[in-house]
């Protein structure tokens, strides 16, 4: 049996309710033995009673409320129809001048109404839940959290028809034993896996903040049990499905980066409307700079990358999100300028993203040096002067935190390819020019999180190649932000370092994934392979005080470079020269003299 949902029905249950409040506000106030003619007056105050409430009532808009869902910001809109409900009554009464009215009555009518009106909707949301609850049978549910998490949990969870919350752990010794909306605080975090074994669960939901330490023991809690780990969607994740039940929790939950707080007015009037250009556009970084630009509203986007079928793919993906976006999509090499060129020049792009790059460390440090300096440096450069030749207001490059003392191919040719864009924006200075490092991203093509969840799905052993080897970690969506705002803010010539938090272990990550996968280390070994060709212990962000200066957004900084400046034409030759293949000492040692910080290992 359901509440009918017509607002005239639902006005008349309302009416009955305040005609009762009526009746009993004049017993209470002749204490349950109302005189004649008191009687009298009760009737004829009661169809202006009646019209008062209607009309309050109704300009509350009450009647757009769903009794099965009320909660207090209804309740509280109830209260406000029904005050001015009683407001009305009492001035067609004192209008009316009808004689010897107890003015109590007129005081005492809406508070009851209120309690009737506010009894008759929370006993209807009691029964619709006890219904809900008893037709989906739901999987049981552990609630990880302290009270206040978990109060957000269960109401999001409130008539849920997959999940049934059967208890609470905390992390706080001092709320065990208490209860919140009948689900009871039944132990300690610590305690998760034999909680959710005696309770019968199925999964435990992870109620604390994103990033703080309870979220790691509850992970490390529930190592060796089967129970399934849960989180409630992001915010941005409500945009992307329709699901906004609890999903499988993820790496990125785990570590926790704080949501980068963006220049939204800025980047709008930057890109809105307007023409960008995204090199390396079907990569990792590339295509999440894609979707961030097509999300402020870009007037035209110009997707390049070499890969036929990582242009595809985009191509796919963004005709379906924003089918009114104009898009062009090519296949194209940064290393050959006059296709580049001829893109550039026909659609003038305002603003130039270039993420086109090699970055696979090992691949690049043997047989593959040549291929670095091609598409890292004289990609770069061919990337950067088209910028300037097509009066593009801003360029932007990708960096990385191997840059820093390089001591591999792959980051000694990202350091060269900053000194290249330095040395475009001496040549063009019409146009702003600026570089982006940070380090590892979280599920990049190329990066661990791939590589170790493959070996976990064939059974391991999962590979890591120091036990103490840390490394930073972002996810892609936020670095894609911070490569936007430094864009957005950045002046020509300047290199911005992002704050990227703690540094990581390797192993403690894969550690995180084999127990994310509900395995343990047992049934998942880690080996250790030791340190690849020009592979460091610990990478450098120059991300303090004494090497960065600080910026407006409290995830930027600049870094404080020296003086160093390259001869562009000198360096274009030397890798035009070089062949198509190079003796490797020989390459390394003309890259010391270019990158003077370059410590081949």
């Amino acid at each position: 049996m359901r509440l009918p949902r017509k607002p005239a029905v639902l006005l008349v249950v309302d009416l009955v309710l305040v005609l009762l409040a009526g009746w009993a506000a004049f017993w209470l106030r002749f204490n349950f033995d109302i005189p004649d003619e008191f009687n009298r007056l009760a009737l004829m105050a009661s169809p202006w009673s009646l019209f008062g409430y209607a009309a309050g009532l109704t300009f509350a808009r009450v009647y757009r409320q769903v009794w099965s869902y009320i909660g207090l910001p209804e309740l509280r809109q109830l209260a406000a129809g029904i005050m001015l409900g009683g407001l009305l009554t009492a001035a067609a009464v004192l209008m009316l001048r009808m004689p010897a009215f107890p003015r109590s009555v007129l005081l005492l009518q809406p508070l009851i109404a209120l309690v009737l009106m506010g009894a008759a909707r929370a006993g209807w949301r009691t029964l619709s839940e006890h219904r809900t609850l008893g037709q989906s049978g739901g999987r049981r549910l552990i609630i990880a959290g302290r009270i206040q998490d978990a109060s957000d949990a269960l109401r999001a969870l409130k008539g849920s028809q997959q999940w049934h919350p059967v208890g609470i752990v905390s992390p706080e010794a001092a709320e065990v034993g208490r209860s919140m909306q009948n689900v009871r605080v039944l132990g300690q975090t610590a305690a998760l896996a034999d909680i959710c074994a005696a309770a019968q669960a199925e999964a435990a939901l992870i109620a604390s903040p994103a990033g703080s330490a309870e979220r790691h023991q509850v992970l490390m809690s529930a190592a060796g049990s089967r129970v399934a780990l849960l989180t409630m969607p992001r915010p941005d994740e409500w945009l992307k499905t329709e699901s906004t039940g609890p999903r499988r929790i993820e790496l990125e939950d785990l570590l926790g980066r704080t949501p980068v707080q963006l220049d939204e007015a800025g980047l709008a009037e930057l890109l809105s409307g307007q023409t960008v250009l995204v090199t390396g556009a079907g990569g990792s970084i590339g295509s999440e700079l894609c979707r961030q630009v097509a999300r402020f509203g870009v007037g035209h986007l110009v997707c390049v990358d070499v890969s036929e079928f990582a242009i595809y793919q985009l191509e796919q993906e963004l005709r379906a999100a924003h089918p009114q976006m104009r898009g062009s999509y090519y296949t194209a090499n940064v290393r050959e300028i006059e296709r580049l060129r001829a893109i550039a020049l026909k659609h003038r792009p305002a603003v130039v993203l270039h993420a086109a790059a090699y970055k696979h460390v090992p691949l690049m440090e043997e047989l593959n040096e040549i291929e670095a300096l091609r598409t890292n440096v004289q990609g770069t450069l061919h990337s950067a002067r088209v910028a300037g030749e097509c009066g593009a207001r801003r360029f932007v490059m990708i960096s990385t935190d191997k840059a820093v003392n390089p001591t591999n191919v792959m980051g000694a040719s990202k350091r060269l390819a900053e000194l290249m864009v330095q040395g475009a924006a001496a040549e063009f200075p019409g146009t702003q020019y600026v570089s982006v490092r940070f380090g590892n991203v979280l599920g990049s093509s190329g990066s661990v999180v791939p590589l170790f969840t493959s070996q976990i799905a064939r059974g391991g052993p999962v590979t890591v190649t120091h036990p103490e080897i840390v490394r930073f970690f972002m996810t892609i969506p936020e670095a894609a932000q911070l490569v936007l705002q430094a864009g957005l803010m950045g002046r020509s010539g300047q290199i911005f370092v992002l704050d990227m938090g703690e540094p990581v272990k390797i192993v403690d990550l894969a550690r995180m994934l084999i127990r994310l996968s509900g395995k343990t280390e047992q049934e998942i070994p880690i080996s250790y392979t030791g340190l690849r060709p020009g592979e460091k212990l610990f990478e450098e962000l120059l991300a303090d005080d004494e090497t960065t200066e600080p910026t407006p957004h409290p995830k930027l900084r600049v870094a404080k470079t020296a003086g160093q400046s390259s001869d562009i034409e000198a360096v274009m030759r030397w890798i035009g020269d070089a062949g198509p293949a190079p003796a490797g000492d020989g390459l390394r040692h003309w890259l010391r003299s270019q990158v003077p910080e370059y410590a081949p290992r």
